[in-house]
């Protein structure tokens, strides 16, 4: 998966957008629901733990 591709206005947009709902959708998890879910990413690769 390519994370530093570059994005045209509309592509930028329905980004944000995508982002905006992910967010509102985190906010309401409860701390089982949020962990469940940091799990699920770093198996996934998709979070790093290394800081």
């Amino acid at each position: 998966m390519d994370f530093n591709k570059t994005y045209s206005a509309s592509d930028e947009y329905r980004r944000e957008e995508l982002i905006k709902k992910i967010e509102r959708a985190v906010n309401n998890l409860t701390i089982e629901e949020l962990e469940a879910l940091h799990y699920d990413m770093i198996t996934k690769n998709y979070i790093n733990e290394s800081f």
